[in-house]
């Protein structure tokens, strides 16, 4: 992982916040299967941190929770991204351990990196990875090269140098992947809005990021072009953060936002603003 796609200028995914049927259950689960440091326990909230400093996920138990229903927008999942390849391999021999055929696992290599993928108890998408080094990753015309093909498992776990004894600190919120309803509405919300650069287009999904990384945001319409926004109170995605450098760019954003017709609201330190397909974010100006 290279730091500087997470830091200054870069804008990037900072704290996933998701919502979850049961708390206690969730967080055995990411305790279990992560390790994370508790950095606040309430009743129903718990905020949880590889470094024990930052956030970098948050579970919520909403009093009327409500299950997961499918072909809605919303989280497809949020991305996990580890220091080493060293590191996804010590997770992936953890995670064969510890859960075994108890997970529907997947693993992908996507020439940008390497991938697992499964759900959490309430169905909340996961990718845990590591990133292959950027002189690596083949550039054409503003649009790197991503596919999906089989992982190397074996390949992978031969680069193992240590039992898993939690995540590492330097892990990041590498990306989150969402549901969306229209890709055009979606590009014109993110890159003439948000200012995101749009790197690599599949059938049916857009991949977009700034300082050029290979993708900071994923947006899909494989729930179907026009698909409703989920409940207010269903389990899956209740925001995430856009870290951007300073306050002088995120008034830039907030201009260019209202230039396309999309309003913001201010809560805190926060600028609190919905993509067209109703996905809440908090842009925070980084620390």
């Amino acid at each position: 992982m290279e730091k500087r796609f997470f830091q200054k200028p870069t804008i990037f995914v900072g704290e996933v916040n998701i919502k979850v049927l049961n708390i206690a259950k969730s967080l055995a689960f990411y305790q279990r299967v992560f390790g994370f440091a508790i950095l606040e326990q309430s009743e129903r909230k718990v905020v949880l941190s590889a470094d024990g400093v930052q956030p970098l996920l948050i579970l919520e138990q909403p009093e009327d929770i409500m299950a997961k229903v499918g072909r809605t927008t919303g989280l497809y999942h949020f991305a996990i991204l580890l220091p080493r390849r060293a590191d996804l391999a010590n997770f992936l021999k953890h995670l064969i351990q510890t859960e075994g055929p108890s997970i529907r696992l997947g693993a992908s290599d996507h020439y940008v990196s390497e991938a697992l993928y499964f759900d959490d108890p309430d169905g909340n998408g996961i990718e845990v990875a590591s990133d292959k080094p950027s002189m690596d990753w083949n550039w054409n015309n503003g649009h790197v090269d991503m596919a999906t093909v089989a992982l190397d498992a074996s390949n992978l776990l031969a680069e193992s140098d240590k039992d898993w004894d939690g995540i590492p600190k330097d892990t990041v919120m590498g990306h989150i992947h969402l549901h969306v309803a229209d890709l055009e509405e979606t590009e014109n919300f993110y890159v003439n809005g948000l200012g995101f650069d749009i790197v690599t287009r599949y059938p049916g999904a857009l991949f977009a990021s700034t300082g050029g990384y290979h993708h900071h945001l994923g947006l899909n319409v494989w729930n179907g072009v026009g698909a409703p926004a989920p409940a207010a109170n269903s389990v899956g995605l209740n925001w995430f953060t856009l870290v951007v450098p300073d306050e002088i760019t995120k008034e830039k954003i907030i201009a260019r936002l209202s230039e396309i017709g999309v309003s913001t609201e201010t809560i805190g330190n926060s600028t609190v603003v919905k993509d067209p397909a109703g996905n809440q974010m908090q842009l925070r100006v980084s620390e």
